[in-house]
């Protein structure tokens, strides 16, 4: 009441109104938009009407009623009356209404709350501008609308914040500065130039604690980049101080701001080194966020070396995961995969979650936990059974890459779910539909791994060996990549071994490989040089010498065979340089821990396609597998195993 007398007491003053009448509102309004740069249109209509008794209306009543009088133009005239009503508010007041600032989760909310109250204090416009920049982002935009940044009432907050920075408290700078990236602020507009000197002077006062050095860091790394100088000022005052004064957060805080600085990190490893390893003591102390941001930092910043920072996120994490976001829990799996982590603890967390998440499963996250199954060799079969269940449910909806994404990782972990008939008539009917969407080598990839589990795409093949797909797969390469060769010429292979009834064009011999194992891009695992040679030794003391087995042999079907023994007719061991009378061939296939799934004695999709083929091409297999060597103890209980696996079937054999 006591404002609306002074208002209507102010309509009585001579010569008030005429003075406000002298100062014309278009006036205002320019010297306001060249203060913020910001806006570069005029201003629109309010979206909506704001309860602003004795600024935000044109005109009001006199105490006797007589005709309205108006008023200068409201923003301008709304931060002259902030300025002269401000007064301290007593902490329970304050805390009330940041209390009722934090509960808004729209921009509009906010506003409308500013608008209403008679005292802002300048930490609270400042406090006020960051939650609308919180909370006013549009999903997939880095701005606020231009609803927003045409608002009166906003425009006020930022002119609110402009006016004599020096008055701000080492938080509202901060806070200020922190709500600017989400504007299209000039970097030489007035607000920014001010703000900016005011920082700097107090920089150089050595003012700001450690906990406001990290805010202001992160927005200028995120305002003008790593090349500022006033970061490196920032980065050196950090430097200087006592990690054990900082708050978890602000260790956080840190990585981010390196993160962002990831172009001059050999400047800063030194400091970044003494930020791992105190990080190790407040691991504990994370939040779900947190964890996420700091192994995405370490993946960036390509720290391999805090291995144990990486071993302890790990462990702890795994509380966590049900309250991990989705794009959270895929930075960390991406990150684990990095530094090429793995925890059991892990795995049943994840398999818990899935199974929780059930028909809900988001498809990226599913992919992202596929693809770290996958580059693991994790063949978890709680998880792969949720997957195959969504694809089912969800496989209209799903994009080229995310169909890829989630079956490849099936046929590389050589798995078949409960499901797997409903799952693969799901696949082939989506490839019958959007065959064309599927870039070329994903196409290729993803009929390649259905091959893997003996689910061979037979009503594919003719489009996959025909010159035209061929073409396409090749792009404007000048030839084809090795990877690309070696998968067709496999599913050619399939083709011929088992699907005999597969009638279509058959691939041409310049587009085959003569061997699937290669340093690079191999279809087949390098031989476990410490196993084989432990069965070379065996071998020799079965068959008394070296000349009856080779070694590495490729053979004309591009597969190569760890060892080989010839045998004739009779059963008699034949030396390997032998190349006649030969009635049957043995492949011994040396099964180290790579050939396996994770932990498991699960073969992987490769070395099963491989062994399978073998068997189809007249060998006999045996595999010595590395789990079955672990048990023995001697050399004579090697020889007696060896003797078992070749020769058991065979009992005419002679050496």
């Amino acid at each position: 009441m006591a404002l609306i007398t002074l208002r209507r007491n102010f309509c009585h003053i001579p010569g008030a109104v005429a003075t406000l009448k002298t100062h014309p509102a278009n006036h205002v309004q320019k010297g306001v938009k060249d203060r913020l740069r910001v806006l570069s249109c005029c201003l629109q209509p309010e979206l909506f009407r704001i309860r602003f008794h004795h600024a935000y209306c044109k005109n009001f009543h006199s105490e006797n009623g007589n005709d309205l009088h108006p008023v200068a133009e409201p923003w301008f005239s709304q931060v002259q009356e902030w300025n002269q009503l401000e007064q301290s508010l007593k902490n329970e007041d304050e805390e009330i209404l940041y209390g009722r600032l934090n509960s808004y989760t729209s921009p509009e909310e906010v506003l409308s709350f500013v608008s209403t109250l008679d005292t802002l204090p300048v930490t609270l416009a400042a406090a006020a501008l960051l939650k609308i920049c919180e909370v006013g982002k549009r999903d997939g935009e880095q701005r606020l609308p231009n609803g927003i940044l045409e608002n009166r009432i906003f425009q006020a907050l930022c002119l609110r914040c402009e006016q004599n920075p020096s008055h701000l408290t080492n938080a509202a700078l901060v806070t200020v500065l922190q709500s600017l990236p989400v504007l299209p602020v000039d970097p030489q507009s007035s607000l920014m130039l001010s703000l900016m000197a005011e920082c700097q002077s107090r920089l150089r006062r050595g003012s700001l604690e450690v906990h406001h050095l990290c805010v202001l860091g992160e927005s200028l790394a995120r305002l003008q980049g790593p090349s500022c100088e006033t970061l490196e000022l920032v980065l050196s005052q950090l430097q200087s101080e006592n990690l054990e004064m900082f708050a978890p957060q602000d260790i956080v805080a840190i990585y981010r701001i390196l993160q962002a600085c990831s172009e001059k990190i050999d400047k800063h490893q030194s400091f970044l080194d003494k930020v791992n390893s105190f990080a190790l003591s407040i691991v504990s102390c994370l939040s779900p966020q947190s964890i996420s941001q700091v192994l995405t930092a370490l993946v960036v910043l390509n720290q391999t070396h805090a291995l144990p920072l990486v071993i302890k996120l790990g462990k702890h994490m795994v509380r966590y995961i049900p309250r991990f976001t989705n794009e959270e829990l895929r930075k960390i799996l991406e990150g684990l995969v990095y530094f090429g982590h793995n925890d059991r603890f892990l795995i049943e967390a994840l398999e818990q979650h899935v199974a929780a998440l059930s028909f809900s499963l988001d498809p990226d996250f599913a992919s992202t936990v596929m693809e770290y199954c996958s580059r693991k060799r994790v063949l978890s079969k709680p998880i792969f059974d949720a997957v195959a269940e969504t694809f089912v449910s969800k496989s209209e909806k799903l994009s080229p890459s995310q169909i890829s994404e989630l079956i490849e990782p099936f046929g590389k972990l050589n798995y078949l779910p409960p499901n797997a008939p409903a799952l693969f008539r799901k696949v082939e009917n989506v490839l019958f539909v959007h065959l064309h969407s599927f870039p070329p080598k994903m196409l290729l990839r993803l009929l390649h791994s259905c091959s893997l589990i003996e689910r061979h795409p037979v009503n594919f093949m003719s489009k996959i060996f025909s010159p035209f797909f061929l073409q396409k797969l090749q792009g404007k390469e000048s030839y084809l990549d090795r990877l690309s060769l070696a998968q067709l010429t496999q599913l050619f292979l399939t083709s011929v071994l088992e699907c005999p009834f597969y009638k279509g064009p058959k691939l041409l011999p310049k587009y085959q490989v003569t061997s699937f194992l290669t340093p690079c891009c191999s279809l087949e695992t390098p031989v476990d040089l410490h196993l084989y040679k432990s069965v070379v030794i065996g071998l020799i003391d079965l068959l008394g010498s070296r000349s009856y087995f080779a070694s590495k042999v490729l053979t004309p079907y591009c597969y190569t065979i760890d060892v080989e023994i010839k045998l004739d007719e009779d059963g008699f061991v034949l030396p390997f340089t032998v190349d006649e009378d030969i009635h049957k061939r043995v492949a011994l296939c040396i099964d180290g821990p790579q050939r396996f799934c994770s932990d498991s004695k699960h073969l992987l999709g490769k070395e099963a396609i491989k062994q399978r083929h073998l068997r189809l091409l007249g060998y006999q297999v045996v595999q010595i597998p590395y789990h079955d060597l672990e048990l023995l103890t001697s050399r004579l209980e090697l020889v007696e195993y060896l003797q078992r696996k070749m020769f058991s079937q065979n009992t005419t054999v002679h050496w």
